[in-house]
């Protein structure tokens, strides 16, 4: 079975055919780091991890590269360095700290290369020279724009009518702008924010855009043009849609990515999360509640492209299934998905129909390839038998009262005093103390 993945670009799913297959090239959006990354910044994170794993299977894992950048340079990092009275390099380098740790506790494997905004500075200049030069873009009032009108097929990506993407750009209103859909490629810095020499002969210090930090990132780690741009259904439009016009018409390509993948947006208990509703989740606390794992197999419950409903009772679910995983699993196997599961992968990363075909394997039959396959997606069986020892919910008698009932049961079951047996039984579970009774004996655990 071939890879197919869906293209936002094509609104189609597509047989997956790498420009060199030696040479698998994916780049994905990454933090901002000015501040904890919440759970909706996981999805992404997660999701094309997976794909990830997926391509180093099916291509080897020499032959993928994996870029996924920091924005290290943002009006969001220098308000929040300002409000806390910290440096702009010690903001983000406390934030970036976190992140790595929050998703390595996710059980995500870090990217091949993790470049930062700010030590790339020289290739966005180049960049914007080029697009000067070539008459995409021009110099105003100490800036640089992007003419959006040079670009002939602009909003493809989006495809929305000019008016809705004025509106979802939330278009600054400016003096110098030629069209007013033009986006900002460099600006003049305030006092005390970041700058650098600009281009383009301007005599101000200055810093870039948002959109020019990818195309520049991707075009120094991956070339003109590479295989897979990936991130959030937010990113969309302007970000991506303003990466494509700098990059095809900086280089004069066609295209910028052969395939752009989006995940779908992400709600908490049936809301939009936002702070005014005070559901705004940061994966930090998630992780003190829960094992990385459980998140990470919640995370792919739902299809990447699907809109996914956050909930407590998706985090249970998740711990319970991957707790039977673990119990039917044999010890040793090589990290690699079964046969159904890599099938399901190869449709569009379908992670639902993964976890259905994973139930499917807890026999024995199954229990090789599942160990596997749990190797395979990195879940850690450790880490969640760790989590649910520390979280046993505690018995409400001594162990050793609990014992003596248990004994004085077994004896009058012996006695077959069935009616003092079912007593001493009930009596137990109502002080939430569940008996199981097999052929090497009773044993008991305290009821969730």
């Amino acid at each position: 079975m071939e890879l197919k993945l869906y293209d936002t670009l094509a609104r189609d799913k597509r047989p997956f055919a790498p420009i060199d297959p030696d040479s698998v090239r994916m780049y994905v959006c990454g933090p901002t780091v000015y501040d904890f990354a919440h759970i909706g910044n996981a999805r992404p994170v997660i999701v094309f991890d997976v794909l990830y794993r997926l391509l180093r299977h099916v291509y080897g894992e020499a032959r993928v590269r994996y870029v996924r950048n920091i924005t290290d340079v943002d009006d969001k990092i220098n308000a929040r360095a300002a409000e806390r009275g910290i440096t702009i390099r010690d903001l983000t380098e406390e934030t970036y700290r976190n992140f790595k740790k929050d998703v390595a506790a996710l059980g995500c494997l870090p990217p091949d290369v993790e470049p930062r905004a700010t030590e790339h500075i020289e290739e966005m200049k180049t960049l914007i020279e080029r697009l000067v030069a070539s008459n995409h873009a021009y110099v105003a009032a100490e800036h640089v724009l992007f003419s959006v009108p040079s670009m002939k097929d602009y909003g493809k990506l989006a495809n929305r009518p000019l008016d809705e993407m004025i509106a979802g750009a939330r278009v600054d209103i400016a003096p110098y702008k030629r069209d007013p859909m033009d986006f900002v490629l460099w600006k003049p810095s305030n006092r005390g924010d970041p700058s650098w020499a600009s281009p383009c002969d301007i005599r101000t210090p200055g810093r870039p855009g948002w959109h020019i930090e990818c195309s520049a990132m991707s075009w120094k780690h991956l070339g003109e043009t590479f295989d897979i741009h990936g991130g959030g259904i937010d990113l969309v439009f302007p970000h991506h849609e303003n990466e494509i016009a700098q990059s095809c018409c900086a280089f004069h390509q066609p295209v910028m990515a052969n395939y752009w993948m989006h995940n779908g947006f992400l709600q908490v208990e049936g809301e939009k999360m936002s702070k005014s509703l005070g559901n705004f989740v940061i994966i930090r606390e998630v992780l003190a509640d829960w094992p990385g794992d459980v998140v990470r197999l919640a995370m792919l419950g739902s299809h990447y492209r699907q809109p996914i409903n956050w909930t407590v009772k998706g985090l249970e679910e998740a711990e319970k299934a991957l707790s039977s995983f673990f119990d039917a699993a044999s010890a040793e196997a090589e990290p690699r998905p079964a046969p159904g599961v890599l099938d399901a992968l190869l449709d569009d990363l379908n992670t639902p129909k993964v976890i259905a075909e994973m139930h499917s394997l807890k026999n024995a039959a199954g229990r090789r390839a599942l160990a596997g396959t749990l190797g395979f997606f990195g879940f850690r069986a450790g880490e969640l038998r760790a989590w649910q020892a520390d979280n046993a919910p505690q018995p409400s008698l001594a162990r050793e009262e609990i014992e003596t009932r248990i004994a004085a049961r077994n004896a009058a079951r012996t006695a077959r005093n069935f009616a003092e047996s079912d007593r001493i039984r009930d009596e137990l579970a109502a002080l939430g103390i569940v008996l199981k009774d097999s052929k090497d004996g009773t044993t008991w655990e305290v009821a969730r």
